[in-house]
């Protein structure tokens, strides 16, 4: 499995037949396609640390490696990441302190679509640089104008950048700095 997470998979991707019974998205492997399309959040875009953080040279934030209920032990993620509301995921970021600092916050929509790599699915992340990342939904701090209910999200499954009701539960991944 360190294999998966060390290295991009150049177009492999896992076919599971479940004969009707319903697999979790753990069991499927990353698949990225670096033959036809450019990488867009490359290794050698960030700066990693032994802490658990990685600063994304080109937009200049720093990130937690893991999403939060995720330790860090050193190498990867470990454990599984945490479900928050919005509102949650908002209260989260006042007074929580990791690797020596204590002004992490949740990023907005476009701060968090900029660690998205559009060249791979199942998640759609650098699993170098972000470990043990699922394929799932993540909150942005922005809220959707439109209505007041609703809040943007980054799919890192596939890539999506939506809109999700505050209530949901959803991961969170927090950032420092811009």
């Amino acid at each position: 499995m360190n294999n998966i997470n060390s290295a991009y998979i150049k177009g492999i991707s896992v076919a599971i037949f479940t004969m009707g019974l319903s697999c979790p998205s753990s069991v499927f492997a990353q698949n990225c396609n670096v033959n036809t399309i450019t990488i867009t959040t490359p290794s050698s875009d960030f700066q990693i640390e032994n802490t658990g953080v990685a600063t994304h040279t080109r937009t200049g934030l720093m990130w937690m490696r893991c999403s939060l209920g995720q330790t860090w032990d050193g190498k990867t993620c470990v454990g599984l990441a945490n479900n928050y509301t919005w509102q949650q995921a908002l209260q989260l970021q006042h007074d929580f302190s990791f690797a020596g600092y204590n002004d992490w916050r949740v990023p907005n929509k476009n701060e968090l679509a900029s660690i998205l790599e559009n060249n791979c699915e199942r998640p759609a992340i650098n699993l170098e640089v972000f470990p043990s990342t699922p394929s799932a939904y993540y909150w942005s701090s922005t809220p959707f104008a439109a209505l007041t209910n609703l809040a943007w999200s980054v799919h890192f499954n596939n890539s999506f950048v939506y809109y999700e009701l505050k209530s949901g539960q959803v991961h969170v991944r927090l950032v420092r700095g811009g």
